[in-house]
């Protein structure tokens, strides 16, 4: 099964063209979508999401015309949006067997399965009689993949999931979509560059609601092989590279501006080959450099 998108279009009532011409094919697997903040990438999950109409274009996955046969998408769906409500006493077994038996789990003997199942696939069973409301932020998002997987969707949408996480939740939350994604069309997305490179092979980069890259990590990072150079610079100093170089980037490292810069060969002397990164590609298709 493959999620096809030709020519999205959607643009609000406030002028903001959020989605432009936007044409994707996804398969099985796990697929990053990178974009800054505003890019448009909530627009196109909720979208696909059934959660909101498109201006125009087309959407399939496998047989199913996505814009017009919502149900039908609703019943193979996982999706875990930005951030998601949840009744303020209810604990995670309640939780998850109310949302079981909405998604049409009806046998309760049946639904008492599931929900063990997916609390403990979640590593969530022993804390399963807390309100969801008590949890960390990466329970709550471990929680709201439980929620995804009841149906054994074929399409799972993740919104921002690791946004706000610390590293040892962000790393578990890693494992946990590496481990769902081997079954369902998964896309995982994102403004954070080390999620895609951590679990992604195939990726797209999205900015002001248009793709500016669809293809592969290893094929983003052969884009900028050898062309990317850095230097640590003063801050008072950094304008004038600006206006002189194609700054990619720049980050504080020991107290000063490292920057890294776009060019054919080494820029002057003080440069020195940096090692690409996908964050380099990010910034270098963001900023139009490539």
């Amino acid at each position: 099964m493959k999620l096809e998108i030709l020519n999205l279009n959607k643009q609000y009532a406030n002028g903001v063209h959020a989605l432009k011409d936007v044409s994707l094919t996804i398969g099985k697997g796990m697929f990053g979508l990178l974009g800054p903040n505003g890019a448009g990438k909530s627009s196109l999950m909720r979208t696909l999401a059934t959660l909101q109409e498109a201006d125009s274009g087309e959407v399939r996955l496998g047989e199913i015309d996505v814009l017009k046969e919502k149900d039908k998408v609703r019943g193979i769906l996982g999706y875990l949006p930005q951030e998601f409500g949840v009744y303020p006493r209810s604990s995670a077994v309640e939780l998850l067997d109310h949302l079981a038996l909405l998604k049409g789990v009806t046998v309760s003997k049946e639904r008492k399965e599931l929900v063990a199942y997916l609390l403990q696939k979640v590593n969530l069973y022993e804390h399963r009689k807390k309100a969801v409301k008590s949890y960390s932020g990466g329970m709550r998002q471990r929680f709201g993949i439980a929620q995804c997987l009841i149906g054994n969707p074929k399409l799972i949408i993740v919104d921002e999931p690791t946004a706000g996480l610390d590293p040892g939740e962000r790393n578990r939350f890693y494992n946990l979509l590496s481990e769902i994604g081997e079954e369902a069309i998964l896309i995982l997305s994102t403004h954070i560059v080390q999620d895609v490179r951590e679990l992604c092979t195939q990726m797209a980069i999205m900015n002001q609601g248009e793709m500016l890259y669809n293809g592969t990590v290893d094929d983003a990072l052969d884009l900028i092989q050898g062309k990317v150079y850095e230097k640590s610079v003063e801050k008072n100093s950094l304008p004038d590279y600006r206006e002189k170089h194609d700054v990619i980037s720049d980050k504080l490292v020991g107290g000063k501006p490292l920057i890294h810069v776009f060019a054919q060969q080494a820029p002057e002397e003080g440069f020195t080959p940096a090692d690409a990164n996908l964050e380099d590609v990010f910034f270098a298709k963001i900023n139009q450099l490539i």
